[in-house]
Order: structure tokens, then sequence, then C-alpha cells
């Protein structure tokens, strides 16, 4: 049988269907071999994975892997590492200044605190959590901060404000405080006083105070013998409590070679402490030599006595004439845990001296009391009050309390986890004291405020250094501390107000007179408030109630004796140009205060802002310094107006009794009165 073949055609090409059958087979074996070599291969490749899985899974218990990125640290060895925990802490102006295992003290003192601290297993919170180059690390900052060092973690900052109405309070407090340190171990108590002549009647009132201490803290202060072994060193390891006392002026006595518990010897001591009439108090150079003495005290005492807690109470009414050596105070003092505490004054606000009334400690002379300057202040490391008058002068302005003790000590008790007791016995915060009440050997102060609301503020205790940095980082706090450091700048107080116009010649030579005496005035008052201007456009950022009050009471002040100057100046001027009365009688101009402005805009303006300022002031800041002087200088008005009255020129009527009437005085015995009159002696250098 013959099969026809399809003509050729050159469009079109034929296949052979058989052929492209064998064909198609041929590449779906080809594709199905290479499909079954490639899931062999899957299949191996995945079981030897699988079984490096398995291996790797059963060998992994049999080994430790250290990850060095996931450090966490809860709590730093006390006891068996002295190392720092971080590089470097820093904290005011004392560097690496540390208790404890972390101190970067010599070692004997490292191991010393270790052995204290342990005692403790508190572990106080929060506790921080920083990151680092290794992620986050929790780090236990419990040896980072200062803090009292009997071992109670509490307060890690002393207390500060602390108001007594006399020293015997103080102590009654601090009676307490030496009861905590005897209920974890023996304690030394260190007294430091004063030599100074103010000081005298303070420091018997505390010595009448030392039986009421030892019969408080239950402890009978009786003549025991004792055997040779219970005294090493000199120093009776098995008493409770030992005392020591110190006496600073110009030179640093100590009056107790060795402690003791004997109550009688104490208060001998104290009743033979002589006066030292130099003026000069080296109250840091003393609380040094101090922490110095007993510093063995703190370290650990194998075979040899318990370690002892270290109190050192000074006693004091100034601030110090040796500041620059506070820092070194606070870093031994820290270092060998030992609180300060002090019973001070109250310092000034915003000055750095105020009078002390004096009154003769021997009765055998004048009684009659006297005043004498004593440095008491300022309350901050730089003065943060600017320095205007309302009566001309700013030294005769009335001293207010500051609420906090001058910033040196107040600082070193702080800082050292003591407490700074202001002790004034005419603390009122009700009502002003007036001179004649305040107490022999006190200060002068009109006005006290509730130390409750003070507490918001207080001043910032930070090192020098410290204090500047955070100065210079605030245009507000920059320009307050700068004008407050200018010299005391006298407003408008005691201007001419009466002018008689009778002579127009002598009227204008008069007018001239008081504006060259206004304009005086004006050129510093204009520097104040420049300097000062900057720090308005950081008020809303300023978050610290001590700073805005400062300021707006600063500004509020210089603003309103600008205007109050300068219109008094521009209303002279007026004046010149010729004013008619409405009364024909009347022949005289008076100026008197007022609160509106007619002489110029810019004045007006000014005065509203200077009203805002003392009102905020007065509503945010009730029952502090500065509200109280803020309210006085908004009794003044801030503007003048001119009055006219009538003068009567006329001569004055003869004298038609030119005799003289007085009764004569009656006869004395000058004699007789001069041998009942006391010696008086001048007031020594306090």
């Amino acid at each position: 049988m013959s099969i026809a073949t399809p003509p050729e055609n050159d469009d079109q090409e034929v296949t052979d269907p058989v052929a492209q059958v064998d064909a198609w087979d041929e590449e779906e074996l080809e594709e199905e071999s290479v499909l079954q070599t490639d899931e062999s291969a899957a299949f191996f490749g995945s079981m030897a994975v699988h079984v490096l899985i398995i291996v790797a899974l059963a060998i992994m218990p049999l080994r430790t892997f250290t990850d060095k990125e996931a450090v966490v640290i809860v709590s730093p060895p006390v006891e068996n590492d002295p190392e720092p925990l971080i590089d470097e802490v820093i904290y005011s102006d004392v560097s690496d200044v540390e208790v404890g295992a972390n101190s970067t003290a010599e070692s004997d003192m490292a191991n010393a605190s270790a052995e204290m601290f342990a005692e403790v297993a508190e572990i106080p919170s929060p506790i921080e959590l920083e990151e680092s180059d290794l992620g986050k690390i929790e780090i236990n900052r419990i040896f980072s901060q200062p803090m009292a060092p009997m071992d109670r973690l509490v307060d890690q900052k002393g207390s500060v404000g602390e108001g007594e109405t006399g020293a015997a309070g103080a102590v009654d407090r601090l009676t307490f405080e030496i009861l905590q340190s005897m209920e974890e171990r023996p304690t030394l108590v260190v007294w430091l006083f004063d030599q100074s002549g103010s000081l005298h009647r303070q420091r018997q009132e505390i010595r009448d105070r030392f039986d009421r201490i030892y019969d408080e803290l239950g402890i009978v202060a009786e003549a025991r013998e004792k055997e040779a072994a219970n005294r090493r060193d000199g120093i009776d390891h098995d008493a409770r409590l030992l005392n020591s006392v110190i006496g600073f002026g110009d030179e640093v006595t100590l009056y107790t070679e060795t402690p003791t518990e004997d109550v009688a010897e104490i208060k001998q001591i104290v009743d033979n402490i002589e006066t030292d009439n130099s003026g000069v108090e080296r109250v840091f150079t003393a609380v040094k030599r101090a922490a110095n003495n007993y510093k063995s005290l703190r370290k650990s005492r194998a075979g040899n006595g318990p370690m002892r807690n270290v109190l050192l109470i000074v006693v004091t009414d100034e601030r110090g004439d040796d500041e620059q050596q506070v820092e070194d105070a606070i870093e031994i003092c820290r270092k060998y845990g030992m609180p300060v505490h002090v019973i001070g004054v109250p310092a000034p606000f915003g000055r750095r001296e105020t009078l002390v009334k004096y009154v003769d400690p021997d009765p055998k002379y004048d009684q009659t009391p006297q005043w004498a300057s004593v440095d008491q202040g300022p309350e901050t490391f730089l003065p943060e009050r600017v320095q205007l008058s309302f009566t001309g002068n700013f030294e005769e302005e009335p001293v207010i309390d500051s609420g906090f003790g001058p910033y040196a000590l107040t600082r070193l008790a702080y800082e050292t986890g003591g407490i700074y007791f202001n002790v004034h016995p005419n603390r009122n915060v009700a009502r002003r004291v007036r001179r004649g009440e305040v107490a022999a050997f006190a200060s002068e102060m009109e006005y006290f405020f509730d130390p409750v609301a003070m507490s918001r503020y207080r001043p910032d205790y930070l090192s020098p250094r410290d204090y500047v940095t955070q100065v210079k980082a605030s245009s507000l706090r920059n320009a307050l501390v700068t004008a407050a450091q200018l010299q005391p700048v006298s407003g408008i107080s005691r201007p001419r107000l009466r002018f008689v116009a009778t002579d127009q010649a002598r009227l204008s030579a008069d007018l001239t007179r008081a504006q060259q005496d206004a304009a005086r005035l004006e050129q510093p008052l204009i520097q104040m408030a420049a300097i000062l201007e900057p720090g308005m456009k950081a008020r809303d950022e300023e978050e610290s109630p001590r700073w805005r009050a400062g300021y707006d009471l600063a500004m509020g002040r210089v603003l309103a004796q600008k205007v109050r100057t300068e219109t008094y100046n521009a209303m002279l001027a007026k004046a010149k140009l010729g004013m008619a009365f409405k009364k024909e009688k009347n022949n005289t101009w008076v100026l008197e205060p007022s609160n509106q402005i007619s002489v110029g805009s810019k004045w007006e303006r000014q005065a509203e802002t200077a009203r805002m300022l003392l009102n905020t002031v007065v509503e945010e800041h009730p029952g502090t310094p500065w509200a109280l002087l803020a309210k006085k200088e908004l009794e003044v008005p801030i503007g003048w107006t001119w009055v006219e009255e009538f003068t009567d020129l006329s001569p004055p009527k003869a004298n038609n009794n030119p005799g003289n009437n007085n009764n004569p005085r009656p006869p004395q015995d000058d004699q007789k009165r001069m041998l009942k009159k006391a010696p008086k002696r001048p007031v020594p250098k306090l």
C-alpha cells in the first residue's frame, strides 16, 4: 500500500510525528534523570545537616560558653573586691571619694569599710540601668553616693534647715542620733567648740545638758575600776559611749588626749575652755584634725577592740574663716564615714555679715548690750540676692533669716550625712522680732520663716566648680549671680519733694540740683537692669523655685526702682517748663508718690513688668524671704504726681520770753554714781 505524501511547502516545515514523539520521550527521560540526581543530592545534604545538628546538641551540655556581653552585676562583692566598678564617679568636687569596698583610698580603709557594710544585707532601690557598649548593665550605686556612716542607708544626704530656739533643743535631737549609733556599735562623740566670746553661754548650755544625754541613753556615769587589759591604746574599748573635746579659734586644741566616758571630766573641760579673742575661727581645720585623730577607730580592730562609730558635733556661731578647707574636710569625713552635725546659726538672707548683741559674760563688768559685726553668711556659695536698698544704705536694711545656715558649714553637714541646726533664741515665724527683744549673744534678725515652707528653697550644696558650671549653663542664673556681685545700689529713697515757687529762678535751680542727685542713681540701676535682662527669656525654663523667686524679685525690684528714679527726674524736668497753680494762694509744689505714670509710655511698660514680677513672687512663693521683700517693694508707689500747697514764708515771731525757764537739774553725786557703775570693757573680736 502506498502512502501519499503532501506536496512540499517552503513556508511550513514538515515534521515526522513519530520522530517527534520519540524526541519528546528522550527529553523527558533526560529531565527525569536530572531530577532524580538533584533529589538524591538534597536528601543526602539534608541528612548530613541534621546529623550535625543532632551531634552538636548531644555534646552541647559538655561545654560552657561565656558571653562577655551579658554581664549583670546585681550587687558588688563588698568584702572581696576592692576595685571600683566604675572608673570614675564625679560627685560634686570630691573626686573618687567612696566608702566601702569600692573605695579608691588605701586598701586598709577599703577593708575596714567592707567589714562595716557587710553587716547590712539590704540592697537599696531602685537599681539603675545604664547603657554601655556591652548592653544594659545593672549597677548598684550604693557606694557611689555619700551617706551617713551608721549603716542605716536610709538618707544618703544630711538634713538642713532644722530650726531651734536653743542649743539644748539641738542637743536633745542629737541624743537620738547618738542612740541610733550606739545600737549599731560603740560610739565616740567628738565635741568641737568655738572658743569665741560670743559662744560662752552656749557652751555652758550644752555643758549642762551632758547629764541628761547620759541619762536618756541609759548610761550611768560611775567611776568603776577596770583591769589594765580593758584599756588598749589608752582607750577604754569596752565603753559604749566615749567623748572627746576639741576647741578651735586661731588655733586648734585637743583637750582630751584620751577619749573618756566620764561625764564629770567632760563638763570640767568645757568649763575651762579659754576664750579666744583673735576673732578667727578655724572650724574646718578642727574637723580635719578630729577626723585624722580618730580615723583608726573606723578600721577593723581584730584582737584590739571593736570598730567604733565616730560622730563629730560642731558648736559655732560663725561661718568659719578657713572655708577653703571645706572640700578637704568633706573628703576625709566621707572617706572614714564620720557624720558632722553642726549646732550653728541661721545665715542672714543674701548677706555676709550681721550684728550680734554682746553682753560681757563676766557680771563684774558693765552689762550694757553692745553690738558687733559677725560673719554668718551668706547661705549660698555666691550671693544670689541683688543688693538694693529701701533706705538708701543696704547695710541698714532689715536683716532676715535665710532659712538655712552658712554655705560651707551646711554643705559639710549635708555631704557627710549630718544635721545642721539653725539655732536662734528669738525664732518666731508669726511676727517681726524687734531689736529690744534680741537675746544676748544672738544675731539681730527681724523675720524668720517656717522651715516646712522653706524646704523647697534649699540652696544648691554643690562644689564650687559644679555650682559655677550650673550657673553658667543658665542665662537666668548667670544674670542673677552677676548682678548680685555688684556694689550695693540705692534707689531714690530720700528725694527732695517740696519746691517753693515764689522765685522762678530759684525754683529752677532747686529742680536742677534735685535732678542731678537722681541722675547719679540712674546709671547703676540701668547697668543692673541690663545685666538681668537676658534672664527674662529663660524664666519659663527654670525649674528651681529658689532660682525663679530670686530672679523675679531681683528684676522686679530693679525695674521698680529704676522707673521710680527716672520718672522722678522726668517730673522735675516737666516742672522746669512751668506749671500754673490752680489756687492763687498756693506757692509750693510737692511731689507725692503715685501709681500713675504720666511722663512716658516706656516707663509705664516697665512699671507693669515690675508689678507683674513682684506679684508673681508674692503669689507663687508665700512665706519666704523673697515674698516678704516683694511685698515691701509693692507697698512703695512706682510713679509720682505734683500736688500744690501753701507755704507760710513770713518770718517767725520774736521770742518775748528770752529767759531760760527750764528747771535746773537736781544735783547729782557724780562720785557716788561712779562707784556704783561697773567698769566697761570693749567688745572682743567675735
